[in-house]
């Protein structure tokens, strides 16, 4: 079965991934900042019946910012039979309420360019030789804040905007990995709480409502660039076992 390195997936999206592709039987390897997020998240695929009986599911805590980590997942997924997809979804938000550029402290925005940025492309470094071998696909999450001029949305934006062009060029780069970007819109997650302090976000939708979209991509698999769970309107629920 295929494997699949899913970062940040404790909670949310990522979690709304594993959870799809397990039930297909894919082997996954999972991290997460939050040792015991991460360990209920697996523990809940489990006990839902979320995973294929031949599905593997590997989680190891850590940070995606340490090299030593990186190298784990893809370990873990070499261990596995190889790598057919990373989707790099572990990101950070930066301050929270967010500041202006004119105030952003410099030091942070240091920190949210190693985890969304630098993070992404270094993983994706590592697991390029076996995502070469299986003709694989890389999956950078981002936002419409990497393309909109959102006042206070400059550091994490920007960051995003960063991660875009390196899939751009990385997708010229490599013709035998399709490489694609990935911007879900708004979802009711932590971190969209987080950029809205004490505002109500339930009208925003569950992240699991842009998995059809996410796994028509992966089926149609169009050529490597940027796209929006918007742009698959008309998904619905599609097998995705390679």
């Amino acid at each position: 079965m295929p494997v699949a390195i899913i970062t940040g997936a404790s909670r949310g999206l990522g979690l709304a991934l594993a959870r799809s592709l397990a039930a297909d039987g894919w082997n996954l390897v999972i991290d997460g900042r939050d040792g015991a997020a991460l360990a209920d998240a697996t523990a809940a695929l489990d006990s839902a019946g979320a995973v294929g009986s031949e599905a593997n599911v590997r989680a190891i805590p850590g940070d995606v910012a340490d090299p030593a980590h990186r190298a784990q997942l893809v370990a873990a997924a070499t261990e596995l039979g190889g790598i057919d997809l990373l989707v790099n979804n572990a990101s950070v938000l930066g301050p929270s309420p967010q500041p202006t550029l004119a105030e952003y402290p410099l030091d942070v925005l240091t920190h949210v360019y190693e985890v969304n940025t630098v993070a992404p492309l270094a993983l994706t470094q590592l697991a390029l030789p076996a995502l070469r071998a299986t003709r694989g696909v890389v999956v950078d999450i981002t936002s419409d804040a990497a393309v909109e001029p959102y006042e206070g949305w400059g550091g994490y934006g920007s960051s995003k905007a960063a991660l875009e062009q390196i899939g751009n060029v990385l997708g010229a780069e490599e013709p035998d990995v399709h490489v694609y970007t990935f911007d879900p819109g708004d979802m009711r997650t932590r971190m969209h709480q987080e950029a809205f302090p004490g505002e109500d976000i339930s009208d925003r939708p569950e992240p699991e409502s842009v998995v059809p979209a996410f796994r028509r991509l992966l089926w149609e698999k169009p050529a490597s660039g940027r796209y929006r769970a918007s742009d698959f309107a008309s998904a619905v629920a599609t097998p995705v076992t390679s």
